[in-house]
């Protein structure tokens, strides 16, 4: 009789940040009531939308965690009944800006709200888009 030993699904460790010792990173964040901004809102460089906030932040700060900035600064964002939809604009391999879209913040606790910017693989010189949103999305 052979027995099986159990091999449990190991998540990837996320790496820890020593913000007393690691300089911040600086994360554009683009931010607008109704939905997110075109992409082509993003190809040329210096045109980007004026609705700008300039975070600086590290790698292992959570969707929730920006989303607490922004409120912070927007009263649009601390409105009843708002959720914050994030998505990555990054430049493809041929130079040209792509979105996607990486998580939503509601003001109860989600999933999403965990994810860190390693997490959705954020990369120095990416931005985030923010779409104000209005409603329970169904929810």
């Amino acid at each position: 009789m052979s027995q099986q030993q159990s091999n449990p699904v190991q998540q990837p460790q996320r790496k820890i940040v020593d913000r007393e010792k690691t300089c911040p990173l600086l994360l554009r964040v683009f931010v607008r009531e109704g939905g997110h901004f075109r992409v082509d809102d993003f190809q040329v460089r210096g045109k980007e939308p004026q609705a700008e906030y300039e975070i600086h932040t590290w790698r292992d700060a959570t969707l929730r965690e920006l989303s607490e900035l922004i409120r912070e600064c927007s009263p649009a964002a601390r409105a009843r009944n708002v959720h914050l939809s994030f998505a990555l604009v990054y430049p493809d391999q041929s130079g040209f800006m792509k979105m996607r879209e990486v998580g939503i913040v509601w003001k109860r606790t989600t999933p999403d709200d965990q994810k860190t910017l390693d997490d959705i693989h954020h990369q120095t010189g990416d931005y985030l888009s923010v779409a104000i949103l209005r409603g329970d999305g169904g929810r």
